[in-house]
């Protein structure tokens, strides 16, 4: 196996730990993946990215160990992080199980009900969402947190790059102005996830899931779920059955779907624009937005 000079060389001076072998990873289109062989025996994954903001790798490496302290889901051990890199524990994955699922959605549940300080971030500190800055101020209630801050910011900046229709963007805003009446019942800030699409997940050996790529933040546990549900994927129905086992879901959650889907369908819309792909997600995001009016 080939070794990377230059990140290797990053990862001993981080870990103290020689890297006997490199192999790079594929799957992500932001961020640089290569899996490290340590000296040890264990395997380590190194993130980077040219350029990157120099809080980039830090917030993710918060909102890893801000889940983990939940004791939910399984989140990979920060090994280093610098404004250059991010390093964590490898996770050798496996494939989805029912077994799997069912304590993933049990997990997912108890993680949710860790709860948060507010919604958004304790410190106010803004994220990212791929590579769009992930707006985290608080707010009072979640309809004015979701509409102020996760809503409206993607609505502008997806009309801005032709990523939907002014005929979409109008229904995506008729929903905002009645987010109070859709929102369902009041619930404390959820610990979530905030990105939780399949491709976030690892399914592991021993029928354990681990969250990877975390948005983390206070919000509606029912955002985590309806992006599970948004892109496919492995064995949901258990999983959401398994998790109302623990924390039933409010009445009506199901018709708040497409609601809370707003959120990443607007960001796809945002990262796409008038290119392949985004003129779609905007279309997605009208056509959400029209079935909840």
């Amino acid at each position: 196996m080939a070794r990377l000079g230059g990140v290797a060389h990053r990862a001993e001076t981080l870990l103290g730990t020689a890297v006997v072998a490199t192999t790079p990873v594929a799957g992500g289109d932001i961020c640089t993946a290569t899996r490290l062989r340590l000296s040890n025996g264990t395997s380590a994954l190194i993130k980077t990215r040219p350029h990157a903001p120099a809080d980039f790798f830090r917030t993710e490496a918060a909102g890893l160990r801000w889940l983990a302290e939940a004791g939910g889901v399984g989140t990979p051990q920060v090994l280093a992080v610098e404004d250059d890199c991010l390093i964590v524990a490898w996770i050798e994955a496996s494939r989805p199980t029912t077994d799997g699922a069912e304590a993933f959605g049990r997990q997912l549940a108890a993680t949710h009900r860790a709860g948060a300080d507010g919604f958004g971030t304790g410190s106010g500190t803004d994220g990212y969402i791929g590579t769009l800055p992930l707006p985290n101020r608080g707010a009072p209630t979640w309809p004015e947190f979701f509409a102020t801050r996760r809503v409206l910011p993607y609505l502008k900046l997806a009309s801005d790059r032709g990523g939907i229709s002014a005929a979409d963007a109008g229904a995506v805003e008729r929903v905002v102005r009645r987010i109070v009446d859709l929102a369902g019942p009041d619930e404390p800030p959820a610990r979530l996830h905030g990105d939780l699409w399949s491709g976030n997940l690892v399914w592991g050996l021993g029928a354990r899931v681990w969250l990877i790529d975390p948005a983390a933040h206070g919000g509606h546990r029912e955002t985590d779920l309806a992006m599970l549900s948004l892109f496919g994927c492995p064995q949901l129905p258990r999983v959401l059955e398994a998790y109302a086992e623990v924390s039933p879901l409010a009445d009506g959650w199901q018709d708040r779907v497409a609601l809370h889907q707003l959120f990443p369908l607007l960001v796809h819309a945002c990262h796409f624009g008038s290119g392949s792909g985004g003129s779609g997600y905007g279309a997605r995001a009208g056509d959400a937005a029209r079935s909840l009016l």
